[in-house]
């Protein structure tokens, strides 16, 4: 038995028919259902059910599943590996983010990253004190994740997922029962804010201030836990990514309205444009959008 035949009985189950299994692994039917029966008579047995609708494996069909789930994820791993080194991908991967929220869904796909990529060293730094893009074009900095783009020839901006800006609240505050919000039902409202410049907030340069709005009072908060803990006992609202609210939503223990008819924003990978196809980059790039995709 080969790999290819392993990746082929996966690629069968994940597409549910032999046309979707040989476009998944760029093959023509006829040279995918020839494997099949090659494989089949190597094996002395059928490995799944013609003309059924869902594709069913055999007993046989199964065990050979079993093992490409089995087998197929150390196969690719290594072959990551072995890519990252004839890439010359040793070394240390400098990582910024320019939110403070970030930081809540980047940690839990660090150990994947260090799992696919064991020669990178990967640093990161949550709202660095710095110019971020001055430090990524003298090589202080590899990577910044950021919401802000720059038009210019020497940095890549990687388009990476979209997000809505969303205003957390107490279940039992007043605003917790209308259909969105408007700038001006923040005008006896205390909002919860990072400790960061007004222009570098949307909630400011998109919605309050071209209504020339301002709130009852603005409260800092420099931990985006403790404001949504706030928010929840109801010292505040804020504004907010819908990731970083979303388990206290999900939990009931705080509202999310939309701001007006809606904010979207999108996350960027940022750096230098003769880098961006660095493997370990694409890499961290890959497990970014797939894990949020899934929230």
């Amino acid at each position: 038995m080969e790999f290819k035949h392993l990746r082929t009985i996966s690629a069968l189950a994940e597409q549910g028919s032999l046309a979707g299994a040989a476009v998944a692994l760029n093959l023509t039917q006829s040279a995918l259902s020839h494997q099949l029966k090659e494989l089949e008579g190597r094996l002395g047995g059928e490995l799944y059910l013609r003309k059924s609708r869902p594709l069913c494996f055999t007993p046989a069909g199964e065990l050979v599943l079993k093992l490409a789930h089995s087998v197929l994820p150390l196969v690719n791993q290594t072959e990551k590996q072995l890519q990252a080194l004839q890439n010359g991908n040793q070394g240390e991967l400098h990582l910024a983010l320019d939110c403070h929220s970030c930081i809540h869904w980047l940690l839990p796909l660090l150990p994947a990253f260090r799992r696919d990529w064991p020669g990178i060293e990967l640093e990161v730094e949550s709202l660095p004190g710095f110019d971020t893009i001055a430090s990524l074009l003298a090589g202080q900095l590899d990577l910044l994740l950021t919401s802000d783009v720059q038009v210019r020839g020497d940095l890549h901006f990687e388009p990476l997922f979209d997000y809505r800006l969303e205003l957390v609240m107490a279940p039992d505050h007043p605003l917790a029962t209308t259909a969105k919000i408007e700038p001006d039902d923040l005008l006896r409202e205390v909002l919860l804010i990072y400790p960061v410049e007004r222009a570098r907030m949307d909630v400011f340069s998109r919605f309050l201030q071209p209504a020339t709005i301002e709130p009852a009072r603005c409260k800092v908060v420099d931990n985006t836990s403790v404001m949504l803990q706030m928010a929840a006992a109801g010292f505040g609202v804020a504004a907010l990514p819908d990731w970083a609210s979303s388990e206290f939503v999900r939990q009931g223990m705080l509202v999310a309205k939309p701001l007006g008819t809606g904010i979207t924003r999108h996350m960027y990978g940022a750096v230098r444009a003769s880098e961006r196809q660095q493997s370990a980059l694409q890499g961290l790039f890959t497990l970014i959008r797939h894990a949020m995709a899934a929230k």
